[in-house]
């Protein structure tokens, strides 16, 4: 355990239905946890999901109150927040939100994202109206187009309100609204689409020193006024620092209701027709894609209980003779997008357990298919698989995995989006050397 009032490390995720909060001594190891839930997203419409940023801020403060409660005489030297990639507000020049927040998910800025299509490089991830710079344009035109405004996505703008300094954002979460991470500088076209009045975020490496937090807010919260906001991240992103990722080939699997994959590079990979985009990763770069396969497939045709007895009867050695492609219904994103792609379950045995053991070696060579289509890409191979969700706890499927990807496949123990930041707020004073807390 860390000695009294040594420097310790805060991560705030601020996510869709929670926000979340870890801390951290020098040595990676967890100090105080906190969690406060948050309403759902409003949906005013189909498609549509907003957000009053108040609702954040009301939660951040909470959790900070509970870690600060829980911290005995460590004193916090730097704050990271991770948050969901392509949530945006506009805000004033105070940080006052000047409307609803779009979320990740919203999908309303159709013709906006059209109107960009021509415009928007065809690799670049801010392509469609999920990312945030078509939001950007739909709220600008909704608003009024206001005189001044502030373009900050949702880790920006907490950590505009912690500390004193607003209007910065971070590689990662300025990805999708069309900053150039390989040159690490707006290019003109953004700028050429930008509507009067707005201005966009300065960008700095994720874990960069940017202000210390606002005295007022030190005091109410009970931490230091020593302690320093730091640029942040993408949930996605911090929650592969969690998990450990640092060299290339270094991969990472979440086997939950989806199938997500994520694998380190030397170099970006992006592929548009694949959903396949990249987050610079410090000196690397986080590639991966989503397929619509995963554990929602299994729940349509077992229950928990049925999956754990079936599978506990299966050789994961032996090949069921099947030949699935598991889908919930039509349509793939990864590695294999077709909007009219339809499931493949067919022929389904008598034995329920055979049928069991097809459905889980068809979304493992899905996962296998993924990071091939990323190597055909430019990405490595994977070296070594971490792994989670409700996958990660099923031997069974975990060594029909690394029989069918050929590489060793381990859990992860550690992928809470919150230690990530945490770890990428210990990481950032290592590497940029944030002013010290004095004791």
């Amino acid at each position: 355990m860390a000695s009294p009032r040594a420097g310790v490390f805060i991560g705030l995720d601020l996510g869709t239905s929670a926000c979340r909060g870890v801390v951290i001594d020098a040595e990676e190891r967890i100090l105080a946890e906190g969690r406060v839930q948050l309403p759902p997203p409003l949906c005013p419409a189909p498609g549509w999901f907003e957000q009053d940023p108040s609702l954040w801020q009301e939660a951040a403060w909470s959790v900070l109150g509970e870690l600060s409660r829980q911290l005995k005489g460590h004193r916090p030297q730097a704050l990271c927040i991770a948050a969901t990639s392509g949530t945006l507000l506009l805000a004033d020049e105070a940080g006052n939100p000047l409307g609803p927040a779009l979320m990740y998910n919203d999908c309303r800025a159709q013709a906006e994202a059209t109107r960009l299509a021509a415009r928007v490089p065809a690799e670049n991830a801010s392509q469609g109206p999920n990312p945030s710079l078509a939001k950007l344009l739909y709220l600008s035109e909704q608003l009024g187009w206001p005189r001044h405004a502030l373009a900050l996505h949702q880790a920006d703008w907490l950590a505009g309100r912690l500390g004193s300094r607003l209007g910065i954002s971070d590689w990662n979460n300025a990805l999708k609204l069309g900053y150039d991470a390989n040159t690490l500088r707006w290019p003109e076209w953004v700028r050429s689409l930008l509507p009067p009045g707005i201005r966009l975020p300065e960008v700095l490496a994720p874990g960069t020193p940017v202000a210390p937090i606002k005295p007022e807010i030190a005091q109410r919260l009970d931490l230091p006024e020593t302690l320093w906001v730091l640029a942040g991240t993408t949930d996605s992103t911090a929650a592969a620092l969690a998990a450990g990722l640092e060299e290339p080939g270094d991969a990472l699997t979440v086997l939950g209701s989806t199938l997500v994959i994520k694998i380190l590079a030397e170099r970006p990979i992006y592929a548009n027709r694949y959903g396949v985009y990249s987050q610079r990763f410090g000196d690397y770069w986080l590639a991966g894609g989503a397929s619509n396969s995963g554990g929602i497939v299994l729940r349509q045709w077992f229950t928990d209980s049925e999956i754990a007895t079936f599978s506990a009867l299966i050789d994961p050695e032996q090949s069921s003779g099947l030949d699935y492609y598991p889908l919930p219904g039509p349509g793939e994103r990864f590695p294999h997008p077709n909007p009219r792609l339809s499931p493949r379950l067919e022929p389904r045995p008598a034995d329920r357990v055979r049928f069991l053991h097809g459905i889980l070696e068809g979304i493992a060579r899905i996962e296998a298919e993924g990071y091939a289509r990323l190597k055909e890409l430019g990405a490595p191979a994977p070296k070594r698989v971490l792994t989670t969700g409700g996958g990660a706890v099923n031997p069974t499927w975990m060594r029909i995995r690394n029989r069918l990807l050929g590489v060793p496949v381990e859990r992860a123990d550690r992928t809470e989006a919150a230690l990530g930041a945490a770890c990428l707020a210990l990481k950032g004073v290592r590497r940029q050397g944030a002013p010290a807390t004095h004791c």
